[in-house]
């Protein structure tokens, strides 16, 4: 039998205001010079201004990097690595959702490991721990402050390397609802259709364990009762928190159980297209469900029941089926596109996206072996 293995960060903070408790675990991780890796979005709401003011008032100083985008590429992280070094930097902490996340986490690579981003693509191709890493998370959705996956675009030939490696860990994860507040509806809507994705794919994921399975369920139970609440009332507290907990669970479970095609597909739409993450796998999701239900009857049939869907009764296909209908129902109820023709993608790109899905690490997990017909056939049915 093979050998499991559960990563998580080694500290995670939840609830309405654990974001007062920074300049505390700055100091017991022994930094004196953090890099806070943000993006303008941050800097544009004063969230920026808010961390480095916190850890100022506690002796603490600071360097900054707002240049992160949306996809964060090789040059996002070349050009942060430089501004560690040039200010003698000891630790990190990012702040915002996945992408400031991913982009610290390959300043953090490159600045304990050498060398170039591309290098550490694929499953643990570090040697070097990252220095000391407090993540602290604004979406409800990546789960990337709290796992070992590191997603960044190769801007020469604009595919998303998946780096995997347990050293790129966080070792405090900070989830505050209450910096999670200020998301727009459609941000809302698409990190909690990403976090669903992440259960959904964990869940079915052939490196499914008794552990991922019920982080990923609870997450799933989660968000189908508050990620439409979150999306139509922003200061709803009672959704914000709950919904912090369900892409921290989904998180819990992909980050050891892996993910899937929705997640290998969607990952050339963001390196083609610079499309949202959250809305790429939101639209997926139910067209890879289809193809892989066959595999996994009785888990989509757990799903539907997860989501809340009455399934007494029903044989565990027609309760599979169902699953996946609640999946359309949500996506659509929380304004998510339904085409990725509305979205730009052309189907002249489909053959180069497929054989760079084949190869993505997120693949092989995937609950059916799927050709490059197939993969096609997927791209084609959503466009």
């Amino acid at each position: 039998m093979a050998t499991e293995a559960f990563f998580v960060p080694n500290v995670s903070l939840m609830g309405a205001g654990c974001l007062s408790t920074l300049a505390e675990r700055v100091g017991m991780l022994g930094g004196k010079k953090p890099l806070l890796v943000a993006d303008g979005g941050m800097t544009q709401l004063g969230y920026t201004a808010r961390v480095v003011s916190m850890l100022e008032e506690a002796d603490i100083a600071c360097a900054v990097y707002d240049g992160t985008v949306p996809n964060p590429t090789d040059h996002n992280v070349d050009e942060g690595t430089a501004v560690y070094r040039n200010a003698n930097c000891d630790m990190l902490i990012s702040l915002g959702g996945g992408s400031a996340h991913d982009c610290c986490k390959g300043i953090g690579i490159l600045a304990t490991n050498g060398g170039q981003i591309q290098d550490y693509e694929g499953l643990d191709q570090l040697t070097q721990p990252l220095p000391p890493y407090i993540a602290i998370n604004t979406t409800a959705g990546t789960a990337s402050e709290m796992t070992r996956f590191t997603i960044i675009t190769n801007s020469s030939n604009h595919v998303k390397m998946a780096i995997v490696d347990w050293r790129v860990t966080p070792d405090v994860a900070i989830n505050d609802p209450e910096l999670m507040v200020d998301m727009p509806p459609s941000l809302t809507a698409a990190t909690g259709m990403d976090a669903l994705t992440h259960a959904v794919e964990a869940y079915v994921s052939t490196a499914a364990t008794p552990i991922t399975d019920a982080c990923a369920l609870q997450a799933i139970r989660l968000i189908g009762q508050y990620l439409r609440k979150a999306v139509a009332r922003g200061d709803d507290m009672e959704a914000r928190d709950k919904m912090a907990y369900a892409e921290y669970l989904a998180g819990m479970a992909f980050n050891n159980a892996s993910l899937g095609h929705v997640h290998a597909m969607s990952h050339q739409l963001g390196g083609f297209y610079n499309l949202p993450h959250g809305v790429c796998n939101a639209l997926l999701l139910p067209h890879v469900s289809r193809v892989n239900l066959m595999a996994r009857t009785e888990r989509f049939a757990d799903i539907a029941d997860a989501l809340g869907e009455v399934t007494t009764g029903l044989s565990e296909r027609d309760a599979a089926y169902m699953a996946i209908d609640a999946i359309e129902e949500l996506s659509m109820d929380v304004g998510i596109p339904q085409t990725l023709s509305e979205l730009g993608v052309k189907a002249e790109d489909i053959p180069t996206m497929v054989g760079n899905a084949q190869k993505d690490v997120c693949a092989l997990t995937n609950p059916r072996k799927l050709t490059d017909d197939e993969v096609a056939a997927i791209y084609h049915a959503a466009l």
